[in-house]
């Protein structure tokens, strides 16, 4: 029983970090179908409504029927807040990314999509979010992984270095790269697709605030999914009527358009909002985010045996800075999540002296005292012998209460 017991709790421990990596495969996929949809000359923006649409068909059923008693009301306030997300996440970053990606390549696009950690965890702490205290080893190797992060990506991005020759690459694709020429295209197009990249990668960071605040709120996980995707389909068809004016544009059939857009409909909007959800609420924005590094080196080797695309001596550089970077993230976000869990196995048994404790003392001068512990309580640290766990202090308030001597007073119940 207890080797059954300790594999169950292994496997809860390790549900969302199986999840978030599965989620990347999942992304990396999507990366390399819409490079080959957008080369055949889908517009993006087209692209956009057509994945919402799907994502919308797929997830409302799920969500209508089973969350159809556990579903909160909708207030002014969350209406808001799924319009805006809507805006966030369908509208400006993916219309956003696939212009990037459309100038760029996969690869590339990836690496600049790492700097997602970086602006979370920023974005975090100004939203009260996340607490930094420097003098503590776990938020120090949250923001230099934050640091390293970035400076692999950066890295990836600037320094190419020689071309490495990957052994499948001479028999797969000898002659033929798929992905298109903006690759070893001008450097306009490229600091273009650079910028696009950076303003998806804020959007995307946006929304994963405003996802974690919604759902403290709004905690159906697969209404709100529904609803954001079906509000990024009405507001994408709003951008698209404006942005694109031949009709043409919008047909699609039964070829590789279709399936890149219920691909990213199904697996990269539905499946990937749920369990992004999921995860946020039990680990944090900054958790989910941090796995966003694996996608790069996912869509670097499936580049590399799909499309033939080149890598280079930087990107593999940039790959290993990018990878110190996520465990060290990760590494911080464990030990904070530890504490967190020592913090709540601690305040009951803290509760339960402060039961015992409440007793009667008796001065010298008859004068009868009551210990109330307060659970009001800020910052303060008690130590143990082996570390410092961060608890919720109790302060003792004494107040001399004159009673006849005989006279028994029951504790004050917590």
């Amino acid at each position: 029983m207890e080797g059954k017991g300790g594999l169950g709790k292994f496997y809860d421990k390790a549900k969302p970090y199986v999840a978030m990596i599965c989620l990347q495969f999942g992304y990396a996929g999507m990366n390399i179908i819409t490079k080959v949809s957008l080369n055949r000359g889908m517009s993006h923006y087209v692209l956009v409504v057509y994945r919402h649409a799907f994502a919308t068909a797929v997830i409302a059923p799920f969500a209508i029927f089973l969350e159809r008693k556990v579903r909160p009301k909708i207030t002014y306030t969350i209406f808001m807040q799924l319009f805006a997300l809507g805006l966030l996440g369908p509208v400006i970053d993916q219309n956003f990314y696939y212009a990037g990606l459309k100038y760029t390549s996969p690869t590339f696009s990836c690496a600049m999509s790492n700097m997602l950690p970086a602006m979370t965890f920023v974005m975090a702490v100004i939203c009260r979010m996340e607490k930094v205290n420097i003098k503590k080893v776990r938020c120090q190797a949250k923001v230099v992984g934050t640091i390293v992060t970035v400076a692999g990506a950066m890295f990836m991005t600037l320094y190419k270095g020689d071309v490495i020759n990957m052994v499948w690459s001479k028999y797969i694709h000898p002659r033929k790269s798929y992905v298109s020429d903006t690759t070893q295209g001008t450097d306009q197009d490229w600091i273009k697709g650079s910028i696009l990249l950076i303003l998806a990668t804020f959007a995307w960071a946006s929304f994963f605030i405003l996802q974690a605040i919604t759902l403290r709120k709004y905690t159906a996980q697969l209404s709100l999914t529904a609803l954001v995707c079906f509000m990024g389909t009405l507001q994408s068809i709003v951008v698209t009527l404006v942005m694109e004016h031949k009709p043409n544009a919008w047909a699609i059939g039964w070829d590789m358009n279709l399936l890149a857009a219920a691909y990213a409909g199904i697996v990269s909007s539905s499946i990937a909002y749920y369990v992004q959800g999921l995860v946020m609420q039990k680990r944090g924005p900054v958790f989910v985010t941090a796995f966003s590094p694996l996608m790069m080196i996912i869509v670097a080797i499936m580049g590399s045996f799909i499309l033939a695309e080149k890598i280079y001596v930087g990107g593999v550089i940039g790959a290993v800075l990018i990878v110190m970077g996520l465990y060290s993230v990760l590494w911080g976000k464990y030990k904070e999540y530890k504490e967190k869990e020592a913090e709540e196995i601690l305040e009951p048994v803290k509760d339960g002296n402060n039961t015992g404790n409440a007793n009667r003392k008796q001065n010298q001068n008859g004068t009868i005292i009551e210990d109330i512990e307060a659970n009001i309580t800020v910052g303060v640290t008690q130590k143990t012998e082996d570390k410092r766990i961060s608890v919720l202090p109790a302060i003792a308030i004494g107040a001399p209460m004159p009673q006849p001597p005989m006279i028994a007073i029951e504790a004050p119940k917590p």
